[in-house]
């Protein structure tokens, strides 16, 4: 028989889940760990780090997205360290969050749901399982979940004990996050909410727990989970365990996506037609954009799903510059994200808003603006992964596009 552990406002049934059977791509080769077994059981013990009832006010602020009656901003760092889960960084990331909703909400004149990429973004898919550090081959590194930012084989090893110090830490950044909530004028009562992608399986099966007044499953490690780009496979586990759970969800959909297997996911993860449940965030770069998206888009119109469409205009927009360091280019950025919204309009769509990695710091990572050069990269080049704004370019970017 399954153990049942009683939880605030949950239950947790220890049962093998059916999706943790299916293929699943990005995953850490960690199962021949010593510990893998003993601290797999300790997360399936542990206490949600959010609660359904946070969960249900997220998903009630994308569904008025969805509806065309608000704005959404999800932004935040690349990929975050445990070095920064203390109140001051995650005070200063929260404030920046508000900061540049406020400019959102007066571009836009609508009220704004804001979303932090913050406590749980420490796993990151790469395109490689090895890269060159100081002219070494060593195992990519996949976020501070998985293993160490330090570039020498034995830091690079995944490691599952990792998982332990990701839950702290989300933990922490958490608790500083809700000291935080308020509602104005311009901002949807309730957040910032936190939000991160539910990469790796292992971690997120083990926090997901069972409303015991409704017998919905909630995945308590963020309140908005997506899928990335490299992971939505549908015949995948993480598709699976998407729709499996009664969280808002959002997929990234970049340049290869076809309309028919977007509106599939949209059957698979939306079945209901639900106002909210399901966001699509668009990463297709500035070139592809305009002829991959509006087909999606009218195909997803025609299917019925009430979906909320973000712009992620800064995957699709990497480059490697002269000093070798990758980075975007803002006018690229906002190239994308303006195509993406004329786009939307033009199809008759609500063109919600937007997913950008920005620092809460100035950072030279991303040329334009105070950034004038590739020469100034170096500066304060401060990224674990992809590059990102600073919070002056990402006002740039609020300014141009709306």
């Amino acid at each position: 028989m399954p153990q049942t552990v009683k939880l605030t406002e949950f239950t947790y049934t220890q049962t093998a889940a059916p999706w943790m059977t299916l293929p699943a791509t990005q995953q850490p080769h960690w199962h021949h760990h010593p510990e893998y077994d003993l601290v797999e059981a300790e997360l399936s013990g542990a206490l949600p780090l959010v609660a359904h009832s946070e969960i249900r006010e997220a998903k009630r602020a994308l569904g008025l997205a969805a509806l065309g009656e608000a704005r959404v901003l999800q932004l935040g760092d690349c990929a975050e360290s445990f070095s920064d889960a203390d109140p001051l960084t995650t005070s200063r990331k929260v404030r920046n969050i508000g900061r540049i909703a406020s400019r959102l909400a007066e571009r836009t004149g609508q009220q704004v749901a804001r979303f932090g990429r913050m406590a749980g973004q420490y796993a990151k898919p790469r395109s490689s399982n090895f890269e060159t550090v100081d002219g070494v081959d060593v195992p990519s590194f996949r976020g501070e979940l998985v293993n160490s930012f330090e570039g020498d084989v034995f830091s690079r090893r995944h490691d599952p004990e990792r998982m332990l110090l990701a839950y702290d830490a989300s933990a922490s950044v958490i608790r500083e996050v809700r000291a935080h909530w308020s509602g104005s004028a311009e901002e949807l009562a309730g957040g910032p909410w936190v939000a991160h992608e539910a990469l790796v399986l292992d971690y997120e099966n083990s926090l997901i727990r069972t409303d015991e007044r409704t017998g919905e499953q909630f995945l308590t490690s963020t309140h908005f989970p997506w899928i990335g780009e490299r992971t939505r496979q549908l015949d995948h586990a993480h598709v699976s365990m998407f729709a499996a759970i009664a969280n808002p969800i959002g997929v990234k959909v970049g340049p290869t996506a076809d309309p028919e297997t977007v509106v599939r996911l949209c059957q698979l993860l939306d079945p209901h037609h639900t106002p909210g449940r399901l966001t699509l965030i668009v990463r297709m770069g500035r070139e592809d954009i305009h002829v991959a998206l509006p087909p999606i888009v009218r195909a997803v119109q025609r299917a019925g799903h009430p979906v909320v469409w973000l712009s992620d205009p800064m995957h699709g927009n990497t480059v490697t510059a002269e000093t070798g360091q990758k980075t975007r280019h803002v006018t690229h950025i906002i190239e994308e994200a303006t195509a993406f919204r004329h786009i939307l309009e033009h199809e008759g769509a609500h063109a919600a808003g937007l997913h950008l990695e920005v620092a809460a710091t100035d950072v030279t990572e991303c040329v334009g603006g105070p950034v004038p050069d590739e020469k100034a990269l170096s500066e304060r080049y401060e990224t674990l992964c992809d590059p990102r704004l600073n919070p002056e370019q990402a006002l740039g970017v609020i300014d141009s596009v709306f």
